[in-house]
């Protein structure tokens, strides 16, 4: 038995977390969030509503540049809200990015829209006062924010590819389907957010509310979920709780889909029992059983999570948990079939693919690096003025990727000359981006995000500078290296499937991850702790330079690092972080 079994044999029998009493006497997400709207005292949440309105798409933050000068002048932090936008499959259409475009200049601190890597966008800094008004505001649209944070399905990812456009849309049908039936059925984001109407108990209701899916207490943590099509894996497929890869037929048709669980990115320093995985095949389905896939899933998940410990909580845990062939088995029992054997599917490339590209319709689709997501307009780069132009003469529709990039999709071909004028003028298109610089992410951070240990956003541009100096030094300049930094382990700048991954592990300081794959199908594992970004450059330094050197034909960066010797793969996560194998073997 490991030493994880052992730990998790009756793991049942311990308390449950006071997260799970918050959401039992929440009266269905609703809580008290009216009245703290109501105060005028304070610009946050008070008790169980901070945690209450991430189920509602939102986080409190505060300017954590400007927390220590409030303090000494003896004022509350500055709190605001982090809003994101259900938008399942990343697409949104030019009237709607309009008024979104006009809320972010009006009523947020940034005056800037921040475009992530779960395909959707952000919100940053949005007073406590505004948040009924933006709210309305999405509901008028046709958008919301419902179930994009806290314990339930998050937004479902959906491949951005803009060449095969009939696959596309028919994956991206299944995209919105699932998101849809999987949302939760309470109306309390109604309620309190567009009715502004107050409901003291589930008996003042028409009828008593239910989950059928998510439960009356929702899932036992964060659950994320996404479909794509191969050979492109541009959402990074296996960091998700639930992955649905296309499977054409012989006419090119989409048929059904291989489903995989249980990936996931986030960690603990210091705590072995957290680890990221990738995502484990379970089977395959047709087309009919998609849906019921899915809800088995999620509710196996729901009545077999961790409800005790959350950071033993995700997906994941419970398949270690359970075995994947008994995870399987009661998957299967909930979805009334058995999956078929896995289809053959190859993944060959991540990330996007930037500039113009025509798609079998005969329509244009320009996708535009946008780095680290981030639309705001500075003297030389007015990119969200530049958003705004294009969205008031586009006839077609815009994508988000999981990569933080923008697609101008289905442009007609007398149409193309003006969008990329448009697109020049304001700076959303520049010869200077690198190959290295297009395959770059990172998370928020400072100064908004209080999970923050370390800069990510701030000095990515810096640090990509410099990486690019040393792949000019090697003569590499026309190849890239899949690079990320987030400035902590919660996982949310995908670094833990990265050839390069920075995590924040305090100010000015980073654990090194090398060895990933360009395919984004292995974690990579620690090189360096606890290191400054200067040190990172050194270290970077003699590993490019010994990769130019000794490379293989067209050998990515992080198979280098792994068929030399200089890293150990990792091969089984639970294992390697159970046992505290976090101190990889160098042969330096």
């Amino acid at each position: 038995m490991s030493k994880q079994d052992i730990e998790n044999q009756d793991w049942k029998k311990q308390p449950l977390s006071d997260n799970e009493r918050l959401k039992r006497e929440s009266n269905f997400l609703r809580g008290t969030i009216l009245e703290d709207l109501a105060d005028p005292l304070s610009g946050g949440f008070k008790g169980d509503n901070f945690q209450l309105i991430r189920f509602h798409g939102m986080y409190e933050q505060d300017d954590r540049d400007i927390r220590a000068e409030r303090l000494q002048e003896k004022l509350e932090p500055l709190k605001f809200m982090l809003l994101r936008c259900r938008l399942p499959g990343g697409i949104i259409k030019p009237q709607q990015w309009i008024e979104i475009d006009k809320f972010a200049r009006e009523h947020t601190y940034y005056q800037s829209i921040r475009l992530t890597n779960r395909q959707t966008f952000q919100y940053h800094g949005v007073p406590k006062g505004q948040l009924q008004s933006m709210h309305r505001l999405l509901h008028k649209i046709g958008l919301d924010s419902i179930a994009t944070a806290a314990d339930m399905n998050r937004n479902v990812l959906c491949t951005s590819n803009p060449i095969e456009s009939e696959l596309h849309q028919q994956a991206y049908e299944f995209a919105k389907k699932i998101s849809e039936h999987l949302l939760p059925r309470s109306r309390g984001y109604l309620d309190v957010w567009v009715d502004g109407k107050k409901i003291g108990s589930s008996e003042e209701l028409l009828k008593p509310e239910e989950e059928p899916i998510l439960g009356n207490t929702f899932l036992p943590r964060k659950f994320k979920t996404a479909v794509a099509i191969p050979p492109l894996n541009d959402v990074d497929v296996y960091g998700n709780d639930l992955n649905f890869i296309a499977v054409q037929d012989q006419a090119g048709k989409l048929c059904g889909f291989n489903v995989l669980a249980g990936g996931g990115l986030s960690m603990e320093h210091g705590n072995t029992k957290t680890y990221p995985n990738v995502s484990l095949e379970l089977g395959y389905v047709p087309l009919d059983k998609t849906l019921a896939a899915a809800e088995a899933v999620v509710t196996t998940q729901r009545d077999f999570g961790n409800r005790s410990d959350r950071k033993n909580a995700r997906t994941r845990y419970t398949i270690q948990r359970m075995t994947l062939e008994g995870f399987r088995a009661e998957v299967e029992k909930r979805m009334g079939a058995k999956f078929e054997p896995i289809r053959p599917f190859k993944f060959t490339e991540r990330g996007d693919r930037i500039g113009w590209v025509k798609g079998i319709d005969n329509n244009w689709h320009l996708t535009l690096f946008i780095e680290s997501g981030r639309l705001t307009d500075q003297p030389d780069k007015p990119l969200l003025t530049g958003m705004l132009e294009i969205a008031k003469v586009h006839k077609g529709d815009f994508r988000i990727t999981a990569n933080q990039n923008m697609i101008i999709a289905n442009v007609a071909e007398q149409d193309k000359a003006q969008i990329e004028a448009l697109a020049r003028r304001y700076g959303l298109i520049s010869h200077r981006v690198s190959k290295l610089r297009e395959y770059s992410m990172s998370c928020v951070s400072f100064p908004t995000c209080p999970l923050a240990m370390a800069e990510a956003e701030r000095i990515l541009p810096a640090f990509i500078d410099e990486l690019d100096k040393l792949m000019a030094k090697y003569q590499l300049s026309d190849d890239f290296i899949v690079t990320r930094i987030t400035g902590c382990p919660n996982g949310c700048g995908r670094a833990m499937l990265a050839e390069i991954g920075l995590v924040g592990k305090a100010p000015g300081r980073y654990n090194l991850h090398i060895g990933g794959d360009r395919e984004g199908a292995r974690i990579p594992r620690l090189y360096r702790e606890n290191i400054t970004l200067a040190e990172i450059q050194q270290e970077l330094d003699a590993l490019i330079g010994r990769w130019a050197a000794e490379r293989e034909e067209n050998e990515g960066f992080g198979d280098f690092v792994i068929r030399t010797g200089i890293i150990q793969p990792v091969v089984n996560a639970a294992v390697d972080f159970w046992n505290a194998a976090l101190i990889p073997t160098l042969n330096n």
